[in-house]
Order: structure tokens, then C-alpha cells, then sequence
């Protein structure tokens, strides 16, 4: 009944995004027609030659393979392009003795590259060959490191948003939602298919995002969460039936959206350059908007009746129940705002990294590892914790590989925490 019903809420998004993903399969190579009226495949190996902005007609490539060989000339427009007999490893060499006067390899030694038989998904391959002067421009540390530093202030700032709610749960009902992960993709699907897929504007998206990320939240509560509660679940069980919630979710969007990565083709790619600083329109109005939520969160947990309640209840359930205070309702009003804020993580996190199945499950490590290091049960700790993962995460990537970069921000976590055990913000606790 929990699935139908997370499916129904799921319906116009995953059924359009089904028939997208079919839609998106890797073209079938074309087909040609032969003399006999039959048709065959024709797969071919070429690319163009460019010396700069200068294009390079004359010279030979030369493509080999089992007993097939064939030589190609470049025309005037650079081009080179063999016919080959079929799917099949080949070795392509370029002659260098036939480029023109003034023109070279850039690397002598790599006259040759190879085409293995598993890069055949399509009818053709392309191979190029780099002549002339490297003429790339590179960037000094200094640079690299204010580049880095904006990346890490607006990944920090993207983590935030979806580990406010955790915290926030967990604060409320002492519960570790692993499902966390899901709701931030589920508002990242919800804004492919409305603004890709649907083509309306991007922050139309974000909206229908937000108000169906609350809705989802919402159900969890009303249909798992509440029940489990009443019935006097213990947290363990609790947690293990959110990583079992977590896994059948992941699935459920994997089945109806595919594995590939969806891009969000919105038109924010433009780059901005501020100073050193080159970042995406996208990543620019993603900071902007986080900060701003975050700010008005802020506001709603210190300025209003239900904020005020929401911290009551995180202090002491108890207590807060014999002062008047409707915990149940508490509760749910915090997974509604979970629930939308993790969505509107989603919708931020698909314009800067693209959008898959599993993009919350890849982050939901880094969102408790910033909720730990900031203080359990502290908002605010949620948001400096999320800020320090996140900047050391983009500015470890100048030192070490960018595959360790995860790892390296769990260290900072148990160094952190070796020294601080309740966290940044976190208080102090009596233990016995």
C-alpha cells in the first residue's frame, strides 16, 4: 500500500520519464542499402585534422585491422572519413610526412591510436589527432583555489538544504532517516520531467518540485512514520526500515527512468566569469536560492509559533506534550518541510551535477557526515557542518585524486570529532 501510494504521487513524473528513457537508448546504427535491395550496416572511422583554426587537407590516415587496410586523404575542409568492413578492433595511423609545410604532431609519438571492438554503440567512431602548439591556457594555484572555493560553497550550501530536514527529523523524533537520499532525487526527477520533458520553465519546476517534495514527505509520515510511531517501533528498527524504504525506492526510480544520466538541458549552462572565478548561470542562482531558504528556515525555527514549538519538541518531546504542544502535528509539519527542502536539494543538485536514479543515495554519506560534524539536533550546526563538508570535499581535490575527495571529508569528520565529540554546534550531554 506504502509503494502504490508513493507510486501514485510519483505517476505523471516516472510515466513520462519511462517513455523518455526508451526514447534516449543509443541510436541503432543506420542502415544502407545494398545492390541486391537488402539492407546492411556501414560503419566507418574518421574525424578532421585542424592545425589550430587552420584546417589541414592532404594528409593520409591509414586504418588497419585483421586483413583490412585502407588509406584516407583529408579535403579541403579537414575531413578524413574509411569504410570498414565491420564491429572489429583497428589500429589508425596518421603519416606525418604528408602534412603540409609548417604543420606537426603535437606529440610525435602518437601518430596512432586504436578502435576496440566494445566502442562500436553507433555506425561511427571518430579519432583525432592534435597538431601545432599546445595552446591551452593553464591556471596557477591561486586561481585553482578560488575556483575550487566557489564550488565548495555552493556544494556546501546544496547539501544544507536536504540536511536541515535529517537533522530536523532526527531532532523531532530521534529517528536516522536513510531515506533522505530518495527525497532529494525524487525532487530532482520531479524537476526533469516537468522542465525537460514537459518544457515548462525551470522555476515553475522548482516550484511543483518544492509543493510535491512536501506532499511526499507528508505520506511517509501519515502512512509509515505515524503508525510505526503509535506502535511503539524502537529506533533501530525504525532505521533499518528506512534503509528498506531507501532500497525499494532507488529501484522504483531506476525502473521507471532508466540508469543513464539525465541532463538538464534548461538553458542555465552559460558561464559567468567573476575574476578567476568561471561558474555556471545554473550554480549561481542554486547559491542564490539556497541562501535564501536557508535564511527563511532560519526565520521559521526562531520567529514563529510553530518554529518555536518545532525546537520544543526537539529539546524535550516530553515536556513540550505537557505544555500544550500537539508533538504528532509537529511531526508532521517537519517532514513536510523536510520533505520539501530535500526536494528543492534535488531540483539545485540536478543543475549542478545532472540528474540519475541513485543521486541522493551518492550524497546522502556527505549530508549525516555534515549533520554530525555541525551538532545532532542543531540546525544551524546542519548548515556549518554542510559548509565545512562541502568546501573541504571541492579544495581536496587540489592535493589528492578527485575519486578520494568523499573519503577525505569523512576523515575531517573523525578528526573533528575526536576533538569534539558533540559536534560543532552541539551541546554537551550528561552520560548515566
Amino acid at each position: 500500500m506504502i509503494v502504490a501510494v508513493l507510486a501514485l504521487c510519483l505517476g505523471f513524473a516516472l510515466g513520462a520519464a519511462a517513455t523518455s528513457a526508451r526514447a534516449t537508448e543509443t541510436p541503432a546504427p543506420t542502415p544502407t542499402s545494398t545492390d541486391s535491395g537488402d539492407f546492411t550496416t556501414t560503419y566507418t572511422i574518421g574525424g578532421i585534422l585542424r592545425d589550430g583554426d587552420t584546417l589541414v587537407a592532404g594528409a593520409e590516415v591509414t586504418v588497419e585491422g585483421g586483413d583490412f587496410s585502407e588509406v584516407a586523404t583529408t579535403d579541403d575542409t579537414g575531413r578524413w572519413s574509411v569504410v570498414v568492413p565491420g564491429k572489429g578492433d583497428y589500429t589508425v595511423t596518421l603519416d606525418p610526412e604528408t602534412l603540409p609545410d609548417g604543420v606537426e604532431l603535437r606529440d610525435p609519438d602518437k601518430s596512432s591510436a586504436t578502435v576496440s571492438a566494445g566502442e562500436w554503440q553507433t555506425n561511427t567512431i571518430t579519432r583525432s589527432f592534435p597538431l601545432g602548439a599546445d595552446t591551452r591556457q593553464t591556471t596557477g594555484f591561486f586561481e585553482q583555489f578560488l575556483q575550487r572555493l566557489a564550488a565548495g560553497l555552493n556544494f556546501g550550501l546544496l547539501i544544507a538544504l536536504a540536511a536541515i530536514g535529517i537533522t530536523l527529523i532526527f531532532g523531532t523524533t530521534g529517528l536516522n532517516n536513510f531515506a533522505h537520499g530518495e527525497m532529494v532525487t525524487f525532487g530532482a526527477i520531479v524537476a526533469w520531467v516537468v522542465a525537460v520533458l514537459l518544457g515548462i520553465n525551470i522555476f515553475i519546476a522548482m516550484v511543483v518540485a518544492l509543493v510535491l517534495g512536501g506532499v511526499f514527505g507528508y505520506l511517509n509520515d501519515w502512512l509509515l512514520w505515524k503508525p510505526l510511531r503509535r506502535k511503539g517501533v524502537k529506533l533501530v528498527q525504525a532505521m533499518i526500515v528506512s534503509i528498506g524504504l531507501a532500497i525499494a525506492l532507488r529501484y522504483l526510480y531506476l525502473f521507471n527512468i532508466g540508469g543513464d544520466t539525465k541532463t538538464m538541458n534548461v538553458g542555465l549552462s552559460d558561464a559567468v566569469v567573476l575574476g578567476p572565478v568561471r561558474i555556471t548561470t545554473g550554480s549561481l542562482i542554486s547559491m542564490l536560492i539556497s541562501v535564501v531558504v536557508l535564511v527563511l528556515v532560519g526565520l521559521f525555527l526562531t520567529r514563529t509559533r510553530i518554529g518555536k514549538a518545532t525546537r520544543a519538541v526537539s529539546d524535550n518531546p516530553s515536556l513540550a506534550a505537557a505544555s500544550g504542544i500537539d508533538v504528532d502535528r509537529i511531526i508532521r509539519i517537519v517532514w513536510v518541510l523536510a520533505g520539501a527542502l530535500a526536494a528543492l536539494a534535488g531540483v539545485m543538485l540536478a543543475l549542478y551535477r545532472q540528474v540519475s536514479w541513485d543521486m541522493g543515495f551518492q550524497v546522502l554519506l556527505l549530508m549525516f557526515a555534515a549533520v554530525t560534524l555541525g551538532g545532532l539536533g542543531s540546525a544551524y550546526g546542519a548548515l556549518v557542518g554542510s559548509i565545512v563538508v562541502g568546501l573541504f570535499v571541492e579544495l581536496s581535490t587540489l592535493f589528492i585524486p578527485p575519486d578520494l575527495k568523499y573519503a577525505a571529508a569523512l576523515v575531517v569528520l573523525i578528526l573533528v570529532l575526536l576533538v569534539r565529540p558533540q559536534g560543532i554546534l552541539g551541546r554537551k550531554e550528561r552520560i548515566g
